[in-house]
């Protein structure tokens, strides 16, 4: 690497630049810290019939913590319970057995009260565009 650098913006996403970034952070938290245990965490909402993805969670780990990156449900399938206890994957086994903390954040507009009903805590908020809303940070342990 040469001594000079330059700071451009992209508008689209780079694959090839992600994977520096991420690879180059990974191995600097590694040297400092541990290993990261960063996984693909994806809860989906799938048709019964046909498996077709209705919605879900995308999500990841990342040092035992869980991200929860964001959360669609149809409109038909709101307050129908999916989201309640008897719809959740089962803890104990595979990549969540070990997850303390989960995180989220949500908007004003969004569904607050959803995560608050379920154990999740507002730890910070950020009012936003549109005028008015206010983007909320919310957490939950889970061991």
């Amino acid at each position: 690497m040469t001594g000079d650098a330059m700071l451009g913006v992209a508008l689209t996403r780079d694959q090839q630049a992600e994977a520096v970034i991420r690879g180059g952070l990974a191995a600097y938290n590694t040297a400092q810290f541990r290993p990261s245990d960063n996984t693909t965490l994806d809860v989906l909402v799938r048709d019964e019939s046909g498996g077709e993805v209705l919605g879900g969670l995308p999500g990841h780990t990342s040092y035992r913590l869980l991200f929860l990156e964001v959360f669609h449900l149809p409109e038909e399938l709101r307050g129908a319970g999916v989201g309640e206890s008897r719809h959740r994957p089962r803890r104990g086994r595979g990549p969540t057995a070990r997850l303390h903390p989960a995180f989220v954040y949500t908007v004003t507009f969004q569904a607050p009260g959803f995560y608050e009903r379920h154990g999740y805590r507002r730890f910070g908020e950020v009012v936003c565009p549109p005028d008015g809303a206010t983007r909320i940070f919310l957490s939950k342990m889970l061991a």
